[in-house]
Protein backbone atom coordinates (compact mmCIF):
# COMPACT_ATOMS: atom_id res chain seq x y z
CA UNK A 1 0.00 0.00 0.00
CA UNK A 2 1.02 3.38 -0.91
CA UNK A 3 1.79 6.22 1.24
CA UNK A 4 -0.76 7.99 0.06
CA UNK A 5 -3.61 5.17 -0.28
CA UNK A 6 -2.71 4.64 3.54
CA UNK A 7 -3.42 8.51 4.49
CA UNK A 8 -6.52 7.98 2.62
CA UNK A 9 -7.53 4.91 4.87
CA UNK A 10 -6.70 7.18 7.59
CA UNK A 11 -9.41 9.95 6.50
CA UNK A 12 -11.79 7.24 5.81
CA UNK A 13 -11.40 5.71 9.74
CA UNK A 14 -10.78 9.06 10.93
CA UNK A 15 -14.30 10.13 9.72
CA UNK A 16 -15.99 6.59 10.71
CA UNK A 17 -14.69 6.96 14.75
CA UNK A 18 -16.81 10.49 14.43
CA UNK A 19 -19.53 9.33 12.96
CA UNK A 20 -18.93 6.53 15.43
CA UNK A 21 -18.45 8.86 18.64
CA UNK A 22 -22.07 10.65 17.06
CA UNK A 23 -23.87 7.31 17.26
CA UNK A 24 -23.21 6.25 20.71
CA UNK A 25 -24.55 9.74 21.92
CA UNK A 26 -28.23 8.19 21.54
CA UNK A 27 -29.05 4.65 22.49
CA UNK A 28 -31.48 4.08 19.52
CA UNK A 29 -27.94 4.74 17.23
CA UNK A 30 -25.83 3.21 19.67
CA UNK A 31 -25.88 -0.15 17.64
CA UNK A 32 -24.76 2.08 14.12
CA UNK A 33 -22.29 3.82 16.07
CA UNK A 34 -20.45 0.46 17.28
CA UNK A 35 -20.50 -0.44 13.69
CA UNK A 36 -18.37 2.68 12.53
CA UNK A 37 -16.53 2.30 15.28
CA UNK A 38 -15.29 -1.44 14.73
CA UNK A 39 -15.28 -0.73 10.45
CA UNK A 40 -12.86 2.05 11.01
CA UNK A 41 -10.88 0.43 13.38
CA UNK A 42 -10.53 -2.40 10.85
CA UNK A 43 -9.14 -0.40 8.48
CA UNK A 44 -7.01 1.77 10.35
CA UNK A 45 -5.69 -1.58 11.52
CA UNK A 46 -4.79 -2.54 7.87
CA UNK A 47 -3.57 0.51 6.73
CA UNK A 48 -1.09 0.39 9.25
CA UNK A 49 0.00 -3.42 8.52
CA UNK A 50 -0.15 -2.64 5.06
CA UNK A 51 1.40 0.92 5.00
CA UNK A 52 4.96 1.69 3.74
CA UNK A 53 6.19 1.59 7.31
CA UNK A 54 5.83 -1.63 8.08
CA UNK A 55 8.54 -4.22 6.55
CA UNK A 56 8.06 -7.97 5.55
CA UNK A 57 9.58 -9.32 8.56
CA UNK A 58 7.71 -7.78 10.74
CA UNK A 59 4.18 -8.48 9.43
CA UNK A 60 3.84 -12.03 10.96
CA UNK A 61 4.52 -10.41 14.74
CA UNK A 62 1.81 -7.95 14.05
CA UNK A 63 -0.56 -10.82 12.97
CA UNK A 64 0.74 -12.59 15.94
CA UNK A 65 0.12 -10.18 18.72
CA UNK A 66 -3.86 -9.01 16.64
CA UNK A 67 -3.97 -12.97 17.16
CA UNK A 68 -3.72 -13.31 20.66
CA UNK A 69 -5.20 -10.02 21.40
CA UNK A 70 -8.35 -10.45 19.65
CA UNK A 71 -8.76 -14.12 21.46
CA UNK A 72 -8.43 -12.21 24.78
CA UNK A 73 -10.87 -9.62 23.54
CA UNK A 74 -13.39 -12.17 22.86
CA UNK A 75 -12.95 -14.33 25.93
CA UNK A 76 -13.08 -11.42 28.32
CA UNK A 77 -16.74 -10.25 25.79
CA UNK A 78 -18.35 -14.04 26.79
CA UNK A 79 -17.05 -13.96 29.96
CA UNK A 80 -17.24 -10.61 31.83
CA UNK A 81 -20.99 -10.17 33.15
CA UNK A 82 -22.85 -6.46 32.88
CA UNK A 83 -22.13 -5.52 36.55
CA UNK A 84 -18.59 -6.07 35.85
CA UNK A 85 -18.35 -3.63 32.80
CA UNK A 86 -16.50 -0.64 34.73
CA UNK A 87 -13.74 -2.34 36.12
CA UNK A 88 -13.47 -3.63 33.04
CA UNK A 89 -13.31 -0.44 31.05
CA UNK A 90 -11.02 0.96 33.94
CA UNK A 91 -8.36 -2.23 32.85
CA UNK A 92 -8.81 -1.61 29.60
CA UNK A 93 -7.79 2.14 30.34
CA UNK A 94 -4.63 0.80 31.67
CA UNK A 95 -3.70 -1.10 28.85
CA UNK A 96 -4.02 2.37 26.61
CA UNK A 97 -1.51 3.94 29.39
CA UNK A 98 0.80 1.08 29.63
CA UNK A 99 1.23 0.84 25.60
CA UNK A 100 1.63 5.04 25.76
CA UNK A 101 4.74 3.71 28.19
CA UNK A 102 6.08 1.26 26.40
CA UNK A 103 6.23 3.23 22.98
CA UNK A 104 7.61 6.01 24.51
CA UNK A 105 10.66 4.20 25.79
CA UNK A 106 10.93 2.21 22.96
CA UNK A 107 10.78 5.41 20.37
CA UNK A 108 13.87 6.54 22.89
CA UNK A 109 16.22 3.65 22.26
CA UNK A 110 15.43 3.63 18.33
CA UNK A 111 18.58 4.83 16.71
CA UNK A 112 17.27 4.27 13.34
CA UNK A 113 15.20 8.05 13.96
CA UNK A 114 17.71 11.06 12.25
CA UNK A 115 16.69 14.47 13.12
CA UNK A 116 17.20 17.37 11.17
CA UNK A 117 17.74 20.15 13.62
CA UNK A 118 18.59 19.87 17.54
CA UNK A 119 14.95 22.02 17.52
CA UNK A 120 13.65 18.59 16.10
CA UNK A 121 15.26 16.63 18.36
CA UNK A 122 14.05 18.50 21.51
CA UNK A 123 10.29 18.08 20.22
CA UNK A 124 10.37 14.64 19.96
CA UNK A 125 11.97 14.59 23.19
CA UNK A 126 9.33 16.42 25.00
CA UNK A 127 6.61 14.46 22.84
CA UNK A 128 8.55 11.09 25.02
CA UNK A 129 8.42 12.32 28.00
CA UNK A 130 5.04 13.74 27.86
CA UNK A 131 3.79 10.66 26.93
CA UNK A 132 5.18 8.36 28.91
CA UNK A 133 3.84 10.63 31.74
CA UNK A 134 0.78 10.85 30.65
CA UNK A 135 0.82 6.81 30.23
CA UNK A 136 2.17 6.20 33.60
CA UNK A 137 -0.41 8.13 35.30
CA UNK A 138 -3.61 6.66 33.61
CA UNK A 139 -2.14 3.45 33.64
CA UNK A 140 -1.48 3.23 37.63
CA UNK A 141 -4.64 5.37 38.31
CA UNK A 142 -6.78 2.92 35.92
CA UNK A 143 -5.45 -0.12 37.89
CA UNK A 144 -6.22 1.49 41.40
CA UNK A 145 -10.13 2.35 39.60
CA UNK A 146 -10.14 -1.47 38.39
CA UNK A 147 -9.16 -2.67 42.18
CA UNK A 148 -12.30 -0.25 43.87
CA UNK A 149 -14.34 -0.79 41.22
CA UNK A 150 -14.18 -4.40 41.51
CA UNK A 151 -13.87 -4.74 45.54
CA UNK A 152 -10.43 -5.46 45.34
CA UNK A 153 -10.19 -1.90 47.35
CA UNK A 154 -12.05 -0.67 49.69
CA UNK A 155 -14.11 2.57 48.48
CA UNK A 156 -13.11 5.04 51.19
CA UNK A 157 -10.33 7.49 50.32
CA UNK A 158 -6.71 7.64 51.90
CA UNK A 159 -6.30 10.80 52.54
CA UNK A 160 -2.57 11.88 53.45
CA UNK A 161 -1.30 14.50 55.91
CA UNK A 162 -0.06 17.00 53.09
CA UNK A 163 -0.95 15.17 50.40
CA UNK A 164 -1.47 18.35 48.39
CA UNK A 165 1.99 19.47 48.70
CA UNK A 166 3.81 15.86 47.96
CA UNK A 167 1.85 15.74 44.55
CA UNK A 168 3.39 19.51 44.21
CA UNK A 169 6.94 18.75 44.97
CA UNK A 170 6.39 15.80 42.71
CA UNK A 171 5.59 17.89 39.71
CA UNK A 172 8.17 20.10 40.41
CA UNK A 173 10.69 16.67 40.35
CA UNK A 174 9.13 16.06 37.52
CA UNK A 175 9.58 19.20 35.24
CA UNK A 176 13.31 19.49 36.84
CA UNK A 177 13.87 15.88 35.62
CA UNK A 178 12.04 17.21 32.01
CA UNK A 179 14.74 19.38 31.64
CA UNK A 180 17.45 17.20 32.40
CA UNK A 181 16.20 14.43 30.43
CA UNK A 182 15.82 16.98 26.72
CA UNK A 183 19.21 18.32 27.67
CA UNK A 184 20.61 14.95 28.14
CA UNK A 185 24.02 14.29 25.36
CA UNK A 186 23.11 10.73 25.04
CA UNK A 187 20.42 7.93 25.24
CA UNK A 188 22.16 5.99 28.67
CA UNK A 189 22.03 9.98 30.07
CA UNK A 190 18.69 10.63 29.10
CA UNK A 191 17.41 7.20 30.57
CA UNK A 192 17.67 7.88 34.04
CA UNK A 193 15.69 11.46 34.64
CA UNK A 194 13.34 9.35 32.13
CA UNK A 195 13.06 5.84 34.81
CA UNK A 196 12.95 8.66 37.66
CA UNK A 197 9.89 10.95 35.57
CA UNK A 198 8.30 7.55 35.27
CA UNK A 199 8.08 6.04 39.18
CA UNK A 200 7.03 8.87 40.09
CA UNK A 201 4.03 9.19 37.56
CA UNK A 202 2.81 6.08 38.87
CA UNK A 203 2.98 6.54 42.01
CA UNK A 204 1.12 10.03 41.07
CA UNK A 205 -1.93 7.85 39.84
CA UNK A 206 -2.01 5.50 42.29
CA UNK A 207 -1.96 8.19 45.51
CA UNK A 208 -4.66 10.66 42.80
CA UNK A 209 -7.35 7.40 42.53
CA UNK A 210 -6.75 5.93 46.24
CA UNK A 211 -7.79 9.66 47.61
CA UNK A 212 -11.29 9.75 45.49
CA UNK A 213 -13.60 8.53 47.41
CA UNK A 214 -16.42 5.93 46.16
CA UNK A 215 -19.34 8.45 45.49
CA UNK A 216 -16.40 10.14 42.93
CA UNK A 217 -15.62 6.60 41.28
CA UNK A 218 -18.11 7.31 37.89
CA UNK A 219 -16.26 10.70 37.54
CA UNK A 220 -13.04 8.81 37.81
CA UNK A 221 -13.81 6.56 35.10
CA UNK A 222 -14.67 9.43 32.76
CA UNK A 223 -11.54 10.67 33.98
CA UNK A 224 -9.12 8.08 33.20
CA UNK A 225 -11.25 7.45 29.57
CA UNK A 226 -9.94 11.14 29.28
CA UNK A 227 -6.65 10.47 30.01
CA UNK A 228 -6.23 7.27 28.26
CA UNK A 229 -7.01 9.39 25.04
CA UNK A 230 -4.58 11.66 25.54
CA UNK A 231 -1.93 9.05 26.08
CA UNK A 232 -2.70 7.84 23.04
CA UNK A 233 -2.36 10.94 21.15
CA UNK A 234 0.85 10.95 22.83
CA UNK A 235 1.94 7.82 20.94
CA UNK A 236 0.53 9.44 17.84
CA UNK A 237 3.05 11.75 18.15
CA UNK A 238 5.47 9.67 19.43
CA UNK A 239 5.33 7.52 16.27
CA UNK A 240 4.05 10.35 13.50
CA UNK A 241 0.73 8.72 13.25
CA UNK A 242 -2.00 10.75 12.12
CA UNK A 243 -4.53 8.81 12.70
CA UNK A 244 -3.46 7.90 16.58
CA UNK A 245 -3.30 11.62 17.12
CA UNK A 246 -6.63 12.15 16.13
CA UNK A 247 -8.23 9.52 17.62
CA UNK A 248 -6.86 10.22 20.89
CA UNK A 249 -7.96 13.51 20.11
CA UNK A 250 -11.19 13.11 19.67
CA UNK A 251 -10.98 10.47 22.66
CA UNK A 252 -9.49 12.94 25.38
CA UNK A 253 -12.14 15.71 24.78
CA UNK A 254 -15.07 13.92 24.78
CA UNK A 255 -13.86 12.21 27.85
CA UNK A 256 -12.82 15.78 29.61
CA UNK A 257 -16.59 17.08 27.79
CA UNK A 258 -18.21 13.73 30.19
CA UNK A 259 -16.49 14.62 33.00
CA UNK A 260 -17.75 17.99 33.24
CA UNK A 261 -20.87 16.56 32.73
CA UNK A 262 -20.43 14.41 35.31
CA UNK A 263 -19.20 16.78 37.72
CA UNK A 264 -22.12 19.03 36.86
CA UNK A 265 -24.49 16.23 37.93
CA UNK A 266 -22.79 15.90 40.98
CA UNK A 267 -22.55 19.42 42.03
CA UNK A 268 -18.82 19.00 42.31
CA UNK A 269 -15.60 20.81 40.33
CA UNK A 270 -13.26 18.66 38.47
CA UNK A 271 -10.35 19.91 40.98
CA UNK A 272 -12.73 18.62 43.60
CA UNK A 273 -12.77 15.00 42.51
CA UNK A 274 -8.86 15.45 41.84
CA UNK A 275 -8.33 16.35 45.49
CA UNK A 276 -10.23 13.58 46.79
CA UNK A 277 -12.07 12.70 50.10
CA UNK A 278 -15.55 12.24 48.95
CA UNK A 279 -17.21 9.20 50.10
CA UNK A 280 -16.60 6.37 52.73
CA UNK A 281 -17.23 3.61 51.68
CA UNK A 282 -17.81 1.88 54.20
CA UNK A 283 -21.41 0.72 53.95
CA UNK A 284 -22.55 2.67 57.31
CA UNK A 285 -23.81 5.85 58.21
CA UNK A 286 -21.52 8.65 57.53
CA UNK A 287 -22.25 12.27 59.40
CA UNK A 288 -19.36 13.47 57.95
CA UNK A 289 -19.69 16.92 57.43
CA UNK A 290 -21.48 17.52 60.32
CA UNK A 291 -24.82 16.22 58.63
CA UNK A 292 -27.81 15.21 60.77
CA UNK A 293 -28.75 11.91 61.13
CA UNK A 294 -32.19 11.00 59.92
CA UNK A 295 -34.54 10.10 62.70
CA UNK A 296 -37.95 7.79 62.73
CA UNK A 297 -39.07 4.37 61.68
CA UNK A 298 -39.17 2.70 58.49
CA UNK A 299 -42.07 1.54 57.04
CA UNK A 300 -41.05 -2.24 55.59
CA UNK A 301 -43.93 -3.71 53.00
CA UNK A 302 -44.62 -6.91 51.23
CA UNK A 303 -43.60 -8.40 47.28
CA UNK A 304 -47.34 -8.70 47.00
CA UNK A 305 -48.53 -5.27 49.01
CA UNK A 306 -45.44 -3.69 45.99
CA UNK A 307 -47.35 -5.68 43.34
CA UNK A 308 -50.80 -4.55 44.61
CA UNK A 309 -50.12 -1.00 44.56
CA UNK A 310 -48.39 -1.13 40.96
CA UNK A 311 -51.46 -2.48 40.07
CA UNK A 312 -53.70 -0.04 41.24
CA UNK A 313 -51.05 2.32 39.85
CA UNK A 314 -51.90 4.72 36.60
CA UNK A 315 -48.05 5.95 36.34
CA UNK A 316 -45.08 4.63 37.58
CA UNK A 317 -41.43 5.80 37.52
CA UNK A 318 -38.85 3.33 37.80
CA UNK A 319 -35.22 4.57 39.60
CA UNK A 320 -32.57 1.63 38.90
CA UNK A 321 -29.01 1.72 40.36
CA UNK A 322 -25.80 -0.17 41.17
CA UNK A 323 -28.02 -3.14 43.01
CA UNK A 324 -30.12 -3.97 40.18
CA UNK A 325 -26.82 -4.57 37.96
CA UNK A 326 -25.87 -6.43 41.32
CA UNK A 327 -28.39 -8.54 41.58
CA UNK A 328 -29.15 -9.12 37.61
CA UNK A 329 -32.43 -8.06 37.84
CA UNK A 330 -33.01 -6.26 34.66
CA UNK A 331 -34.87 -9.14 32.89
CA UNK A 332 -37.02 -9.27 35.48
CA UNK A 333 -37.52 -5.11 35.78
CA UNK A 334 -38.43 -5.59 31.75
CA UNK A 335 -41.18 -8.01 32.35
CA UNK A 336 -43.47 -5.99 35.25
CA UNK A 337 -42.90 -3.08 32.80
CA UNK A 338 -43.67 -4.87 29.82
CA UNK A 339 -47.13 -6.27 31.68
CA UNK A 340 -47.88 -3.03 33.80
CA UNK A 341 -47.61 -1.37 30.18
CA UNK A 342 -50.12 -4.17 28.95
CA UNK A 343 -52.76 -2.88 31.63
CA UNK A 344 -52.43 0.27 30.21
CA UNK A 345 -50.30 1.89 32.89
CA UNK A 346 -47.65 4.22 31.93
CA UNK A 347 -44.56 3.30 33.29
CA UNK A 348 -40.94 4.98 33.11
CA UNK A 349 -37.51 5.14 34.02
CA UNK A 350 -35.59 8.01 35.54
CA UNK A 351 -31.62 7.48 35.07
CA UNK A 352 -29.20 9.47 36.91
CA UNK A 353 -26.46 10.64 35.59
CA UNK A 354 -23.58 8.86 37.96
CA UNK A 355 -26.29 6.20 38.33
CA UNK A 356 -24.31 3.03 39.26
CA UNK A 357 -20.38 3.00 38.66
CA UNK A 358 -19.42 3.98 35.23
CA UNK A 359 -21.56 6.35 33.06
CA UNK A 360 -24.13 4.92 30.98
CA UNK A 361 -24.35 2.17 33.38
CA UNK A 362 -28.06 1.89 33.98
CA UNK A 363 -29.07 2.31 30.40
CA UNK A 364 -26.95 -0.03 29.25
CA UNK A 365 -28.26 -2.71 31.25
CA UNK A 366 -31.71 -1.55 30.13
CA UNK A 367 -30.63 -1.83 26.68
CA UNK A 368 -29.65 -5.20 27.24
CA UNK A 369 -33.05 -6.45 28.71
CA UNK A 370 -34.61 -4.71 26.05
CA UNK A 371 -36.35 -1.81 27.71
CA UNK A 372 -37.72 0.89 25.05
CA UNK A 373 -35.41 3.56 24.96
CA UNK A 374 -38.78 5.72 24.56
CA UNK A 375 -39.05 4.75 28.12
CA UNK A 376 -35.67 5.74 29.80
CA UNK A 377 -35.70 8.84 30.84
CA UNK A 378 -32.85 11.31 31.98
CA UNK A 379 -33.09 12.87 35.35
CA UNK A 380 -34.08 16.63 33.84
CA UNK A 381 -36.85 15.17 31.76
CA UNK A 382 -38.40 13.31 34.61
CA UNK A 383 -37.67 15.11 37.64
CA UNK A 384 -40.77 17.33 37.01
CA UNK A 385 -43.43 14.39 36.73
CA UNK A 386 -42.78 13.01 40.07
CA UNK A 387 -45.52 14.84 41.66
CA UNK A 388 -48.18 13.37 39.50
CA UNK A 389 -46.61 9.87 39.84
CA UNK A 390 -48.66 7.30 41.88
CA UNK A 391 -45.38 5.01 42.37
CA UNK A 392 -41.95 5.25 42.23
CA UNK A 393 -39.66 2.01 42.22
CA UNK A 394 -36.00 2.67 43.91
CA UNK A 395 -34.27 -0.31 42.70
CA UNK A 396 -30.72 -0.18 44.60
CA UNK A 397 -30.46 2.96 44.66
CA UNK A 398 -29.48 5.39 47.04
CA UNK A 399 -27.07 8.60 46.86
CA UNK A 400 -29.00 9.79 43.58
CA UNK A 401 -32.45 10.08 45.50
CA UNK A 402 -31.35 11.20 49.20
CA UNK A 403 -33.22 14.48 49.67
CA UNK A 404 -30.66 15.39 51.96
CA UNK A 405 -28.65 17.10 49.13
CA UNK A 406 -31.64 19.42 48.95
CA UNK A 407 -32.79 19.44 52.55
CA UNK A 408 -29.57 19.56 54.77
CA UNK A 409 -27.26 21.49 53.60
CA UNK A 410 -24.63 20.31 56.14
CA UNK A 411 -24.70 16.87 54.36
CA UNK A 412 -21.79 16.01 52.27
CA UNK A 413 -24.15 15.98 49.05
CA UNK A 414 -25.45 19.25 49.94
CA UNK A 415 -26.11 20.77 46.49
CA UNK A 416 -25.88 17.39 44.15
CA UNK A 417 -29.20 17.10 41.98
CA UNK A 418 -31.22 13.80 42.65
CA UNK A 419 -34.40 12.52 41.86
CA UNK A 420 -36.88 13.79 43.63
CA UNK A 421 -39.03 10.01 44.32
CA UNK A 422 -40.08 11.09 47.49
CA UNK A 423 -42.57 13.50 45.88
CA UNK A 424 -44.50 10.88 44.20
CA UNK A 425 -47.77 9.60 45.77
CA UNK A 426 -45.94 6.32 46.96
CA UNK A 427 -41.88 5.56 46.82
CA UNK A 428 -40.86 2.26 47.42
CA UNK A 429 -36.58 1.28 48.03
CA UNK A 430 -35.88 -1.81 47.28
CA UNK A 431 -32.26 -2.66 49.35
CA UNK A 432 -30.66 -5.26 51.29
CA UNK A 433 -30.41 -3.53 54.30
CA UNK A 434 -30.19 -0.05 55.58
CA UNK A 435 -26.74 0.78 54.86
CA UNK A 436 -25.86 3.62 53.36
CA UNK A 437 -25.16 3.96 49.63
CA UNK A 438 -21.38 4.51 48.07
CA UNK A 439 -20.82 7.44 49.22
CA UNK A 440 -21.36 6.77 52.83
CA UNK A 441 -24.18 8.84 53.30
CA UNK A 442 -27.43 7.86 55.22
CA UNK A 443 -30.61 8.72 53.81
CA UNK A 444 -33.70 10.85 54.90
CA UNK A 445 -35.88 9.13 52.10
CA UNK A 446 -35.98 5.48 54.12
CA UNK A 447 -38.31 7.31 56.61
CA UNK A 448 -40.79 9.57 55.14
CA UNK A 449 -44.09 8.79 55.62
CA UNK A 450 -45.03 7.62 51.70
CA UNK A 451 -42.08 5.72 51.96
CA UNK A 452 -42.18 2.26 52.03
CA UNK A 453 -38.67 -0.32 51.86
CA UNK A 454 -38.43 -3.60 50.27
CA UNK A 455 -35.94 -5.60 51.47
CA UNK A 456 -34.13 -8.43 50.15
CA UNK A 457 -32.21 -9.05 46.61
CA UNK A 458 -33.67 -7.44 43.93
CA UNK A 459 -33.94 -10.20 41.88
CA UNK A 460 -35.65 -12.59 44.20
CA UNK A 461 -38.15 -9.67 45.90
CA UNK A 462 -38.72 -8.34 41.93
CA UNK A 463 -39.56 -12.32 41.19
CA UNK A 464 -41.66 -12.23 44.19
CA UNK A 465 -43.82 -8.79 42.50
CA UNK A 466 -43.89 -10.29 39.19
CA UNK A 467 -45.57 -13.91 40.39
CA UNK A 468 -48.52 -12.03 42.57
CA UNK A 469 -49.05 -9.27 39.39
CA UNK A 470 -49.79 -12.17 37.64
CA UNK A 471 -51.97 -14.45 39.88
Amino acid sequence: MTDSLATVSYIGATILFILSLGGLANPETARRGNLFGMIGMAIAVLATILGPRVTAAGIPWIVGALVVGGAIGLIAAKKVQMTQMPELVALMHSLVGLAACLVGFASYVDTSTVFATPAEKAIHEVEIYLGILIGAVTFSGSIIAFGKLSGRIGGKPLLLPGRHLMNLAGLLVVLWFGIVFVKAPSIDAGMMPLIIMTVIALLFGVHMVMAIGGADMPVVVSMLNSYSGWAAAATGFMLSNDLLIVVGALVGSSGAILSYIMCRAMNRNFISVIAGGFGTGGGAPAAAGGAAQPAGEVSPISAVETAELLREAKSVIIVPGYGMAVAQAQHTVYEITKFLREKGVNVRFGIHPVAGRMPGHMNVLLAEAKVPYDIVMEMDEINDDFPATDVTMVIGANDIVNPAAQDDPTSPIAGMPVLEVWKAKTSIVMKRSMASGYAGVDNPLFYKENNRMLFGDAKKMLDEVQAALKA
